[in-house]
């Protein structure tokens, strides 16, 4: 497949880097030649520096045989004219615009993007899909990470092992006789900041990152094996109230069961925006680090603090703040993926990785056809793919047991229809099966061959 990706930031440049991992050709276009500079040396990928939507500049990228456009500037106007462009002058099949303004993804105006008008057949929203994120840390209290799998009813978690873990020391096959209706898998292990997929026999150890898929009933139960209780979240803070921080109250108060949430916004024409559009919220001006203020929006009653300004710093001090004024527990919005080992240290519960939730966002549009979803782990480290079997896979009409997936691949778990299994040896993977499977970034273009999906559906 050929792909021009427009934008070589971190999020243009992690998708160069998974998409040249795999044996496309990709050309990068950023106007900053040190970026396109720095692409072309890290990356097997082409690289040409100019404006992206300048004609010229998408011709000279090979847009005229080109089977996707990847619209991911900083600009979202150079994005969409991008497109445009990519459409207009050069018929390009695919195009993926990524848009920040919450006044282009109102639904209101969705008609806009139909192919006579703005024709964008993907829009990704970096600012939604982190409000989604944080809602989902704020779902599961005592993970780290998590992602929903077939449609719901399966839950990836992302798992730290502290000393009050029931389960270290113990090898991984003994969960089972342990704890025999559990329907939990654990597919990948940090520890010392390596990850790895682990055999039956290795054991847990404290400091272990570990994650699990679960059946959606079994959540409490699986944090609980594990050394995680969870409570109700009734209170909520957040800190930072522009469009990150707003979208996430807004979701907040259309829960059914409703939680009690507060924002604190420096900015006085920013907090003033927000209370006009949130109902049930009270909304605080003043500065997110402020001990006092934390104390009058009740930190010490609050189940949890959702720091989502627009500075890593602040994020990561108000986090800091909160926990040591009593707040169980506290999510952090973390750009710079530098600052993320800090976050053990720090004491700080979760972190949302804006430039991985987006990644993963676009990965789940490219990989289009039998793959339903991808999920981007750590700095790009593995991925967690949801696809459908096919007739024609090399696995279609075998026991599990007797698939030769590489090494760093783990099965979370299989969709028959619509009843849900935990993967067993014995367990026969048929056409129209969809699985969950875990793989390290270097096994992903073997698991895309197993699956059939690599050239039928790109």
């Amino acid at each position: 497949m050929k792909v021009i990706i427009c934008g070589a930031g971190q999020v243009g440049w992690q998708i160069a880097r998974h998409l040249s991992g795999e044996n496309n050709d990709v050309t990068v276009v950023d106007s900053n030649p040190e970026l396109v500079r720095r692409a072309t040396d890290t990356l097997d990928v082409q690289g040409i520096a100019g404006f992206a939507s300048y004609p010229e500049i998408l011709d000279r990228a090979g847009a005229r045989d080109a089977d996707m456009v990847i619209a991911a500037t900083y600009s979202d106007e150079v994005n969409m004219v991008t497109c445009q462009v990519a459409h207009s002058v050069f018929e390009v099949p695919r195009k993926i615009a990524r848009l920040r303004s919450r006044s282009y993804l109102n639904v209101v105006y969705s008609d806009l993007y139909r192919r006579e008008h703005m024709p964008i057949d993907v829009v990704i929203s970096p600012e939604l899909e982190v409000a989604e994120a944080a809602l989902k840390r704020f779902s599961a209290p005592r993970a780290f990470d998590t992602e929903m799998f077939f449609k719901g009813k399966v839950q990836m978690l992302g798992i730290r092992l502290e000393e009050d873990c029931p389960v270290v020391n113990t090898p991984l096959r003994q969960l089972t006789d342990l704890f025999s209706t559990l329907r939990a898998v654990v597919v990948g292990v940090r520890r010392h900041g390596r990850l790895f997929t682990p055999e039956p026999g290795d054991q847990l150890f404290v400091g272990d990152e570990i994650y699990v898929f679960t059946f959606a009933e079994d959540v409490a139960r699986t944090m609980e094996v594990f050394g995680k209780t969870q409570k109700k979240q009734d209170r909520a803070i957040i800190i930072g109230g522009g469009n990150v921080g707003l979208m996430v109250a807004q979701r907040l108060e259309s829960q059914v069961n409703r939680v009690r949430t507060k924002v604190i916004e420096r900015n006085r024409e920013t907090a003033e925006k927000a209370a006009e559009k949130l109902e049930r919220t009270i909304v605080l001006n003043g500065d997110g680090l402020d001990g006092a203020l934390l104390a009058e929006a009740g930190v010490e009653r609050a189940d949890a603090v959702l720091a989502v300004t627009d500075d890593d710093k602040t994020n990561m001090l108000a986090s800091v703040r909160a926990k040591s004024a009593g707040c169980p527990l506290a999510i952090a919005l973390i750009n710079d993926p530098t600052l993320t080992p800090l976050m053990q240290p720090l004491d700080i519960d979760a972190f949302i990785n804006p430039r991985a939730t987006t990644v993963s966002s676009i990965l789940r549009h490219i990989r289009h056809g039998r793959v339903k979803s991808v999920y981007s782990v750590g700095d790009a480290e593995a991925e967690i793919i949801e696809a459908e079997v096919l007739s024609t896979s090399p696995i279609a009409g075998q026991l599990l047991r007797d698939i030769d997936f590489p090494e760093g691949v783990l099965i979370g778990a299989i969709l028959k229809g619509k009843e849900v299994h935990k993967p067993r040896g014995g367990i026969r993977i048929d056409e129209g099966d969809v699985i969950a499977l875990f793989s390290l970034a270097a096994d992903v273009p073997e698991v895309e061959r197993l699956l059939q999906v690599s050239i039928d559906f790109f």
